[in-house]
């Protein structure tokens, strides 16, 4: 671990807590578009991403979506009301889609070294 740790190989330390367990059982994937990709427009938006607990990874993203946020909640009504006061409501957001995970397949944290 030390030698992990002095090769800076070891990112940090956390403790997982089950979503089920807090009652944010149900994840949802949204593919956010901007209205512009100015340098502004992407710093405010991650700001705003950062501020919301609710999310809990954010990837600026290739391809049709600018960017692609997991999202957790408890249900359907949960999210609206995410959506409703956050997501909608992010600078320079121009296209929102949502994508409800029914169930996770396979999720690691770990990686071998």
């Amino acid at each position: 671990m030390q030698q992990l740790e002095e090769r800076k190989i070891i990112d940090s330390y956390v403790m997982l807590i089950r979503q089920e367990a807090v009652g944010k059982s149900t994840s949802i994937f949204v593919e956010i578009s901007l209205n512009s990709q100015s340098e502004e427009s992407l710093d405010a938006f991650e700001v705003a991403v950062k501020n919301c607990p609710e999310i809990m990874e954010c990837f600026l993203m290739s391809g049709d979506s600018d960017y692609l946020i997991r999202v957790i909640a408890a249900d359907t009504q949960d999210y609206e009301r995410i959506h409703k006061q956050h997501l909608s409501r992010f600078p320079g957001v121009a296209r929102i889609q949502s994508n409800f995970a029914l169930r996770t397949v396979c999720k690691k944290t770990a990686l071998e070294v």
